[in-house]
């Protein structure tokens, strides 16, 4: 059960994120469940800004990259109906890293996301997955992810 794995790793499943602008926080098409791009957002704020390479290191945006999984995972919980044992499965997993011209550790920083869903979701954690670095983010974030996942 996911919320007994977050328990385990001593984390919390924050409350499914607002929109910051016109777009909802998920779609559901069938069973996939689409998550709008999430931000490392902790306590209704941005928890970790800035640009990796610059101001923060690789472990800064592996810890930004956690807290976007974190909150993708509650806004798929959210399109379930908070039932948490409908999500089935991590599918795919796109993410963006703030980060310096010429940057080409996005996949470590994006480590963060992949090995907590791991974590919490065991083999249905695992996901195809595209790392990306970028020149800015909404709000500064370090990081942002976008990701798929499948519901009973």
């Amino acid at each position: 059960m996911i919320s007994e794995k977050l328990a385990q790793l001593n984390l919390t499943l924050p409350p499914a994120p607002a929109p910051l602008g016109s777009y909802v926080p998920w779609v559901r098409s069938g069973n996939l469940i689409f998550v709008a791009g999430m931000l490392p957002n902790e306590n209704g704020q941005v928890a970790v800004r800035g640009k990796i390479g610059e101001t923060l290191g690789v472990q800064e945006g592996k810890r930004a990259a956690m807290l976007c999984a974190l909150n993708a995972l509650s806004a798929a919980i959210d399109a379930v109906g908070g039932d948490e044992t409908r999500i089935k499965r991590v599918v795919n997993l796109t993410g963006f890293v703030n980060a310096v011209n010429g940057f080409t550790e996005s996949p470590l920083v994006l480590n963060g996301a992949s090995d907590l869903l791991g974590a919490v979701m065991g083999e249905a954690g695992q996901h195809a997955r595209a790392a990306v670095a970028v020149c800015g983010l909404p709000k500064d974030a370090a990081v942002e992810v976008q990701i798929v996942f499948e519901a009973a």
